[in-house]
This record gives structure tokens, C-alpha cells and sequence, in this order.
């Protein structure tokens, strides 16, 4: 067994786990609940989406050989609540996720340990990977907080309910 394919795979899985997660929690939002926020610094589902999406496109095109915060990314207007629709936000969500898996896959066991960039500094590919793990973990996070304040007891179990 080589430890790099096996991280490689285990991973792949890991991420493929938070996103159909996530998914399970948006699909049970109605399009007005996908754009509520407690207050206006706090972030709707369909903006942590958005920003997640922003982030995934720059960090993982071209990273073996381009910074991962690319010059054409404003992460600030990921924060912008412009989407208008569910579909829009779930081409948003499929989008990022596409770059991301077709980077993931793309990687050579060898390179794991590459150090690229972002945002000017070196990373080794793996702690690249790691540092994604944080990030989008985090903000699935939230999306399913929030999907289970608004369906309050209409929430359905994501994985093992309680006392089953």
C-alpha cells in the first residue's frame, strides 16, 4: 500500500462525505430560508455558499503552478448577497466542488509534498489539502447550524438520530 494514494483516496472520501452532508441540510431549505440572516454581519447559507465556491475556484485552478488567491478573486464581494435563486446558488455550490474534486484527483502521489502558494505563502500540497479540510468543514458547519435553527422540529437527522 502507498501511503500517498491511500491519503489521497481517504481524503477525496472525506470531502465527497461534507459535501453530500451539506447537501442534505440545503436540500431541506426553502429558497427564502437559503437567504436568511440573523443580522447583517452574519452570513446567509446561500453567502457562506458563495464564498465557499469563490474560494475553491482560486485555491484549487491551477495550483500546482499559481497562487492560490488569484488576482481575479474579491473575496469581499463573496459577501455580497446577489444570488438571487436556489439553482443559481447550487451551480455556485456544484461549480466550486468540481474544481476542487478535479484538482484533488489530479494530484500525483509525489506531489504531496510540493510546496505552492497562497496567498504568498508556501504550503506543501498536503497541508494545502489540510487547510481545505479546516475551512470547508468549518463552513458546512454553519450551514447546517443554521438550516437546523430555522427548521427548528422539522429538522431531519443528518446521520443517526437522536436515541436510535
Amino acid at each position: 500500500m502507498n501511503i500517498g494514494s491511500e491519503y489521497l483516496k481517504t481524503v477525496i472520501q472525506r470531502f465527497m462525505d461534507a459535501k453530500v452532508t451539506a447537501e442534505k441540510a440545503l436540500e431541506q431549505l426553502t429558497e427564502s430560508e437559503l437567504f436568511w440572516a440573523p443580522n447583517e454581519e452574519s452570513n446567509s447559507v446561500a453567502i457562506i455558499v458563495k464564498h465557499m465556491s469563490g474560494n475553491m475556484v482560486s485555491r484549487w485552478t491551477d495550483f500546482l503552478t499559481t497562487d492560490g488567491e488569484k488576482a481575479y478573486r474579491n473575496r469581499d464581494d463573496e459577501f455580497v448577497g446577489d444570488i438571487q435563486t436556489k439553482e443559481q446558488m447550487m451551480e455556485l455550490w456544484e461549480f466550486g466542488w468540481d474544481t476542487f474534486f478535479n484538482a484533488l484527483k489530479s494530484i500525483e502521489d509525489e506531489q504531496l509534498l510540493k510546496i505552492i502558494t497562497i496567498r504568498n505563502e508556501p504550503h506543501s500540497v498536503m497541508e494545502a489539502i489540510e487547510r481545505q479540510m479546516y475551512h470547508y468543514s468549518y463552513h458546512i458547519g454553519q450551514i447546517i447550524y443554521v438550516a437546523k435553527i430555522l427548521k427548528s422540529g422539522d429538522w431531519k437527522a443528518l446521520t443517526i438520530p437522536r436515541k436510535k
